[in-house]
């Protein structure tokens, strides 16, 4: 019983720290369509894709700080309890990397496709 109240309580704790010190998920940013977009808007959606990637690294960087201040408040974390952390962090991790790949893949199809429109 003592234990469950500890997990109780070490979930509590995470959960109000987690909405006090959230880290933002950034929004996608639009990709210019390369076989219709003048010039302009090619450089000014690279320059997105720039901000974006940036906006991720920063949310990555927070995920880590977040997850560490966290752990830092709970005393006596489970074994169990500890590995579902990592594989909850891990997750949102590799998540939002998979999302930086593709909008950078993305991208670089719609500069091709503007590359190829213009030979």
């Amino acid at each position: 019983m003592k234990s469950f109240l500890k997990s109780v309580f070490a979930v509590t704790l995470l959960l109000a720290f987690h909405t006090a010190a959230a880290c933002d998920y950034p929004a996608r940013t639009e990709i210019p369509n390369g076989t219709t977009a003048t010039k302009e808007e090619m450089i000014t959606g690279q320059k997105a894709v720039k901000e974006f990637v940036a906006n991720m690294e920063t949310y990555l960087d927070c995920l880590l700080e977040e997850e560490r201040a966290a752990r830092a408040q709970i005393e006596d974390l489970a074994p169990e309890d500890e590995q579902l952390r990592d594989d909850l962090l891990n997750k949102k991790y590799n998540a939002a990397v998979d999302e930086m790949e593709k909008v950078a893949a993305q991208f670089n199809e719609e500069v091709q496709a503007y590359k190829a429109r213009d030979n």
